[in-house]
């Protein structure tokens, strides 16, 4: 008899769209390790393809099929090879991307990925599998432990799904579902392990993570109780969290980023438009001057907050004067950093049926807005000159001898030759501002 191990199965996941989508293809590759794969950076040493998609942007139904139509000589080559897509236009499309791309043998939505070995299992039997359901167990709870490899200083972990706010541009709620928490014991315990393998600093997601309400010892925890509880755990240094409602920053949240020194001082906080109606129309159920009110009162306990934020221009029936208001809003919150993007529609919701803004207003409104921001964010940059951060290195730069971080603002910052570890803090006295990272020396 051999002793001899069998080789293992490589696979190649393609990660599209948010932090959220990172986490889960990790997962995913997390799942199928126990099926026997390790992950490759290349595709065309796969035995299967993963593609975990997103459907916020505009055509990303469009920008997957295309993608599929790459692997077509690959799966010629290689017939045992399997292509599977995952996420939410996995959720949005199902039938129709095998209808569409016969070559794809795997379906899955991002509420059942700890279904994938039984799902893989049927494929290497020569037939198709499909699972888009929201299913009633829960897939942490589901899913294998995490493997106790290394990590690098940083990490994401999700702590909730689904939103239950129905903006009208959106269809987040149609594909992740309603709102759904982790309970707080269960992402303690992940937490721990990540910092028990190296991990520095955790992001904690949700599609709406503000809105978190994971059962816990005496009743459900808050955001902000979960965030007091994971600064306990010795080793995390960093706390961050993303992405967040104006209207579920509550009290003791705001409270949080003052008392909370393990809360970094950097806050995404989408608004997606400053005209009051253009909001209505969104169903954002805020006004401008609500999330102006909001920010001051962020600012009174963490005066050095750095926002950032979302924006749609071109909403439908936007006009010149909603536009206006919405630049007025970005003078006012002071922003460092913004997302912003010209609407698209997305069937079924309801923005899709209303009367379109020019593509050509859209984009010379989005040259503008964006003007507005790098000016917003270079003046913001230029002022850490002289200013002391603490920073986490997270990597060797280009340079020999160049090690690369992030701050507790989360700028980039590089410093040469530092004599510093992958995953250390120190202190960084800030030296020459870039457009997209600020240069220092250790102190």
């Amino acid at each position: 008899m051999s002793d001899l191990k069998p080789e293992p199965k490589k696979l190649f996941i393609k990660t599209y769209g948010c932090q959220m989508n990172v986490y889960d293809s990790e997962r995913m590759a997390e799942t199928l390790g126990g099926q026997g794969y390790v992950e490759t950076s290349s595709p065309d040493d796969a035995d299967m393809i993963l593609l975990n998609t997103c459907h916020i942007r505009e055509k990303a139904a469009e920008k997957v099929y295309s993608e599929l139509g790459r692997y077509k000589g690959l799966k010629a080559e290689k017939p045992d090879l399997k292509i599977g897509v995952a996420g939410c236009v996995a959720q949005a499309e199902g039938q129709e991307i095998m209808r569409r791309q016969p070559l794809v043998d795997l379906v899955v939505g991002p509420q059942s990925y700890h279904r994938l070995p039984e799902m893989e299992a049927k494929t290497r039997e020569g037939a198709k599998a499909l699972d888009t359901d929201f299913p009633e167990e829960d897939k942490f709870e589901r899913l294998k432990s995490r493997p106790k490899a290394a990590r690098g200083p940083t990490a994401f972990l999700t702590v909730q799904e689904g939103c239950d706010k129905f903006c009208a541009f959106c269809v987040v709620p149609y594909t992740r579902g309603a709102e759904v928490s982790r309970p707080a014991v269960q992402v303690l315990d992940e937490a721990r392990d990540l910092v028990d393998r190296g991990v520095r600093e955790i992001t904690l997601l949700g599609q709406n993570v503000n809105a978190y309400h994971g059962a816990g010892e005496g009743g459900d925890w808050s955001l902000a109780r979960l965030v007091r509880g994971l600064s306990k755990i010795d080793g995390l240094a960093r706390i961050r969290y993303t992405t967040s409602h104006p209207n579920d920053m509550t009290d003791d949240l705001i409270a949080a980023h003052g008392e909370c020194d393990k809360l970094m001082p950097y806050l995404h906080l989408p608004v997606q438009a400053g005209s009051d109606k253009i909001l209505k129309r969104m169903n954002r159920a805020h006004t401008a001057e609500s999330y102006l009110k909001l920010i001051d009162r962020l600012r009174e306990v963490r005066p050095d907050l750095h926002l950032s934020g979302d924006f749609i221009v071109g909403f439908p029936e936007e006009t010149e004067e909603d536009f206006q208001a919405t630049l007025d809003l970005i003078r006012a919150a002071r922003y460092g950093t913004a997302f912003s993007f010209k609407y698209s529609t997305r069937p079924g919701t309801p923005a899709a049926e209303r009367d379109q803004v020019a593509e050509d207003v859209k984009s010379d409104r989005l040259q503008r807005l964006q003007a507005l921001i790098n000016q917003q964010q270079r003046e913001l940059q230029d002022a850490m000159v002289g200013r002391e951060v603490s920073v986490l290195f997270e990597k060797e730069g280009r340079l020999p001898g160049q090690m690369v971080g992030k701050s507790e603002y989360l700028h980039a910052v590089h410093v040469a030759e530092a004599n510093v570890a992958r995953g250390e803090i120190a202190r960084v006295r800030i030296v020459d501002s870039a457009a997209n990272s600020l240069a220092g020396v250790l102190n």
